[in-house]
C-alpha cells in the first residue's frame, strides 16, 4: 500500500479513535470530506487524520465545532494544510482560550461576593441589593450577566413599590 492511498473508514477509526458515526456526522457537518472508490465506498485522503485530530483537540478544550467549521473553511480540502496554515488556527483558538480564561477569572473575583441576585449572604445583600431593586433588570444573577461592577447599588425603585413580588 502507498502511503498516499487513501484510508478506508476501518482504517480512520483505528487510527483516530473516532466512531463511524462521528465521522459520518462531521462529514455532514463539511469538517471532514471522503471520496467514493468504484463500489462506492468512502475513502478519505490521509490529510483528514489531521483534521479529525483537530477536531478531537478542539473539542478537549471546549471550541464549538461551529468554531472548527468557520477555521476549517479557511484550510484546503484538496491537500494537508501546511504548517503555517496550521500555526493561524492555533493563533485563532489561543485567542478565544485567553478570552475564555479572563471571563473564567473574572467570575472567580465577582463570585466571593456576588451570587443569584447580587451578593453570597443576606446582609451584604442589604448593602448591595436594597429592596431587591435588581428584580427590575431581568431574571438571574444579573450583576454577572452585565458585567456589572460588584458594590454599585441599583438605581431603580424596589419590585416590592411597584407591586411586583420580590426576585
Amino acid at each position: 500500500m502507498c502511503s498516499e492511498d487513501p484510508l478506508t473508514v476501518g482504517e480512520v477509526v483505528r487510527r483516530t479513535g473516532v466512531p463511524v458515526s462521528a465521522l459520518h456526522f462531521y462529514e455532514r457537518q463539511g469538517l471532514i470530506f471522503a471520496g467514493r472508490n468504484s463500489a462506492n465506498q468512502r475513502r478519505y485522503p490521509r490529510h483528514m487524520l489531521r483534521r479529525i485530530s483537530l477536531i478531537i483537540v478542539a473539542k478537549r478544550l471546549g471550541v464549538p465545532l461551529s468554531d472548527v467549521a468557520a477555521v476549517f473553511a479557511t484550510l484546503p480540502t484538496d491537500r494537508a494544510p501546511e504548517h503555517d496554515d496550521w500555526r493561524r488556527v492555533s493563533l485563532i483558538w489561543k485567542r478565544q482560550l485567553e478570552e475564555r480564561r479572563r471571563a473564567i477569572e473574572t467570575l472567580e473575583r465577582e463570585l466571593t461576593g456576588c451570587i443569584g441576585c447580587g451578593c453570597l449572604s443576606m446582609r451584604a445583600c442589604l448593602l448591595l441589593n436594597p429592596d431587591d431593586t435588581l428584580c427590575h433588570q431581568g431574571p438571574g444573577p444579573v450583576r454577572l450577566q452585565n458585567g456589572a461592577s460588584v458594590g454599585r447599588p441599583a438605581r431603580r425603585r424596589p419590585c416590592q413599590e411597584q407591586g411586583d413580588p420580590p426576585g
